[in-house]
C-alpha cells in the first residue's frame, strides 16, 4: 500500500464514497488567496522546490527555526538546494502536524513522488521534482488552477492598487479560473500606526483627491470601492487584531459620530497621536462606513481577528513582518462583535458577512452572535469562517464543523 495513500484520513465507506463520488470533484473558490497577480498574469512557473515551498512559507519557517535550522537557510540568502535540505531533516520532526500531511500529500499529488522525504532521499526527490516543475505544463499556475479545477480565486490587493495584473489576465483570457481582487483596506483604519498620513496621501493619489478632512477620506474609500467592483471585486477582506467599538463621547450611535471622528483624523494628519480611545473610535467609524459601500455593492464583509503581530521584535527590525511572528491573540470579542453588528444593522448597513478568529475560544460567541443578525433575504449571511492559519488542522476543522451545526448553520455554509 503507497504511503498516505488516497484514502488518507477516510476511515470509513460512507466517508471514501462521499470524497471519492462528490467532494473531490467539486471546483474550488479560493476567496483568501496569497497569491500575487502577477504571478498569475505571467503564469509563473516555479524554478525550484525552495521558491515553490519555502519562499514565502511562515508556517515552514517556524517549523525550521524549532528545528535549529540557521536563519540564512530559512529568509536568508542561502543556496535554494541547502535550503530545502534544512527542510528534508525538519519534516520527519514535524509528525502530527498538518505541514508533514501538506507535504506528501502535495508530493504525491503533483510530483509522483510516494516516499516519506527525509535527508536520505532528499537529493532525489530535488531532481525528480524540480525536473517535472521544468517540464510539466502542469505546474505552471494556470496549469495548477485546471489540474485542480480551480474555478475563482480572489487576490489580496490594497485600495491604492492600480489592479493593471487584473486587467491584463481579464484582456488575455489564458486561464478559465476567474481573478478577483479583494478589498484590503487595513492601512486606511490603522491611524495608529506611523505611516498612516503617508497612506492617507497615497489613496488620495490613487483617487485623484486631495485630501485634508474626513469628508475627503470617505470619498475616496467610496471611489476606490467603486473602482474595485468594475474590475469584478466581491468581497472586502479586514485583518483586526482586535474587534474595534467606540461610540462617541457623547454615546452616540446612530449618526456615527461623524464630528468626533473627522476631529481625530485631522488631528493624526496635523502629526498628532491618537489615543487608544480615539484609535478605537476612528477604526469603527471607518470599518462601519465601509460595510455601508460593501452592503450597497452587494460584498461580502470577510473580518479576519485575533493575529497579534510580529510579537517578537529585535526579529521584526532583523527580518521585517510576516516572517513567522505572529501569534494568538486573547482579546475578549463578544460585546463588542455584538456592538458592531448591531450599528451596521441599525443603518440597514450589514453585508454579508464571513468571521474567522485566530482564537478558538471565540469560535462559539462568534457562531451565537451570528445567528442574532441573519436575514431572511439572504439564506446563510452570516458565516463562521473556515479554521484559520493556527487552527488550520484537522481538530481546527472539526471544532468549526460541529460549532456550525450545533448553531444550525452547517448546510449553509
Amino acid at each position: 500500500m503507497k504511503f498516505m495513500n488516497k484514502d488518507f484520513l477516510l476511515m470509513s465507506k460512507t466517508g471514501r464514497s462521499l470524497f471519492h463520488k462528490a467532494a473531490s470533484k467539486q471546483p474550488v473558490f479560493d476567496y483568501h488567496c496569497h497569491l500575487g497577480p502577477q504571478e498569475i498574469a505571467d503564469n509563473k512557473r516555479f524554478a525550484d522546490l525552495t521558491e515553490m515551498w519555502l519562499a514565502g512559507d511562515h508556517y515552514k519557517w517556524r517549523a525550521m527555526r524549532a528545528n535549529g535550522v540557521s536563519e540564512q537557510l530559512i529568509t536568508g540568502n542561502g543556496d535554494p538546494y541547502d535550503k530545502f535540505l534544512a527542510w528534508a531533516d525538519t519534516i520527519p520532526r514535524t509528525l502530527g502536524n498538518p505541514l508533514y500531511h501538506w507535504t506528501h500529500l502535495e508530493l504525491q499529488r503533483y510530483f509522483d513522488i510516494y516516499d516519506p522525504l527525509s535527508s536520505k532521499n532528499a537529493a532525489s526527490v530535488w531532481k525528480q521534482a524540480n525536473d517535472k516543475l521544468q517540464n510539466d505544463d502542469t505546474l505552471s499556475v494556470h496549469g495548477i488552477f485546471k489540474k485542480f479545477n480551480v474555478y475563482a480565486v480572489g487576490t489580496t490587493d490594497d485600495p491604492i492598487d492600480d489592479l493593471r495584473w487584473h486587467e491584463k489576465i481579464s484582456a488575455e483570457k489564458k486561464t478559465a479560473t476567474k481573478v478577483l481582487p479583494s478589498f484590503r483596506p487595513d492601512r486606511a483604519l490603522n491611524i495608529d500606526k506611523p505611516d498612516f498620513a503617508e497612506y492617507i496621501a497615497k489613496i488620495g493619489t490613487a483617487a485623484n483627491k486631495n485630501i485634508t478632512k474626513l469628508d475627503d477620506l470617505l470619498g475616496a474609500l467610496k471611489d476606490r470601492v467603486a473602482f474595485f467592483d468594475k474590475h469584478g471585486c466581491r468581497a472586502a477582506d479586514h485583518d483586526l487584531e482586535f474587534l474595534p467599538f467606540e461610540a462617541a463621547v457623547d454615546g452616540s450611535t446612530g449618526g456615527l459620530w461623524d464630528k468626533e471622528a473627522g476631529e481625530i483624523f485631522e488631528k493624526v494628519l496635523a502629526g498628532g497621536n491618537p489615543s487608544k480611545r480615539e484609535t478605537e473610535c476612528f477604526k469603527t467609524y471607518i470599518l462601519c462606513y465601509l460595510s455601508g459601500e460593501y452592503c450597497n455593492l452587494g460584498w461580502a464583509m470577510q473580518l479576519h481577528i485575533a493575529a497579534l503581530r510580529a510579537v517578537n521584535t529585535a526579529k521584526l527590525r532583523q527580518l521585517g513582518p510576516n516572517t513567522g511572528y505572529d501569534v494568538i491573540h486573547d482579546n475578549v470579542i463578544a460585546a463588542k462583535l455584538a456592538l458592531l453588528l448591531n450599528t451596521m444593522e441599525e443603518r440597514g448597513k450589514l453585508p454579508k458577512t464571513i468571521l474567522y478568529s485566530l482564537n478558538p475560544a471565540d469560535y462559539y460567541p462568534m457562531a451565537t452572535i451570528m445567528g442574532s443578525f441573519q436575514s431572511e433575504d439572504i439564506p446563510g449571511k452570516m458565516q463562521l469562517g473556515s479554521a484559520w492559519w493556527f487552527l488550520d488542522n484537522r481538530d481546527g476543522m472539526e471544532q468549526q464543523m460541529r460549532i456550525l451545526a450545533n448553531e444550525g448553520l452547517l448546510s449553509r455554509f
